[in-house]
């Protein structure tokens, strides 16, 4: 099968698959702060782009709460979704008021970030606290890539394996297409040849 994304008729499927085929995806658990208060909300087209200096980025379909306070304040959070956090995360993604604290609604309790102005969910596994760098306009007019420079990262202790960051462990969740997701539950090593 093959469909363009361009002309019509597209794919005939009953459900896009743009985003099942591009997956899995981590999540991006993005906290804010404004002077209207705290903002907390799940982005699957998250991903970190470098490592030196680390920079991770965040997109959003229209200038949603946390594109824009983002975009106001300069910084953001990026927390991560473990099995355990998993409702509280999907609680955290209800379309509410700007003015509703999100870690209030999913009944998570907050930590303050050490480098940036911001809260973090106090039970993620980490968190990175970033600066942002630029806030880009995508194709399509309503589409805005958050790009930040990650300041700090914060790691639980109970999430190191002999000095390793766990994903096994800690059963980090990924968002797949249409309503799925996946936990993180098998890893195995590959050496890259000489």
């Amino acid at each position: 099968m093959f469909y363009s994304t361009k002309s019509e008729p597209k794919h005939g499927l009953p459900h896009n698959p743009f985003k099942a085929i591009v997956a899995p995806r981590p999540i991006g658990w993005i906290s804010t702060r404004t002077s209207t208060g705290d903002n907390l909300a799940p982005y699957s087209f998250f991903n970190a782009v470098s490592d030196a200096p680390p920079q991770v980025m965040f997109a959003s379909g229209g200038m949603k709460d946390s594109a824009t306070a983002a975009k106001k304040s300069g910084v953001f959070c990026v927390n991560f979704v473990t099995q355990s956090l998993l409702s509280a995360m999907n609680a955290s993604s209800a379309d509410v008021g700007q003015a509703v604290d999100e870690f209030t609604l999913a009944g998570l309790e907050k930590a303050e970030c050490e480098t940036i102005n911001c809260p973090r969910v106090a039970l993620a596994p980490a968190a990175m606290e970033c600066e942002v760098l630029d806030v880009i306009t995508l194709k399509g007019g309503q589409n805005f890539m958050v790009l930040g420079e990650v300041t700090g990262i914060h790691i639980a202790p109970w999430a190191l394996t002999d000095g390793r960051y766990d994903v096994v462990k800690i059963g980090m969740i990924a968002r797949l297409g249409y309503k799925d997701y996946s936990m993180v539950n098998e890893i195995f090593e590959l050496e890259r040849p000489r």
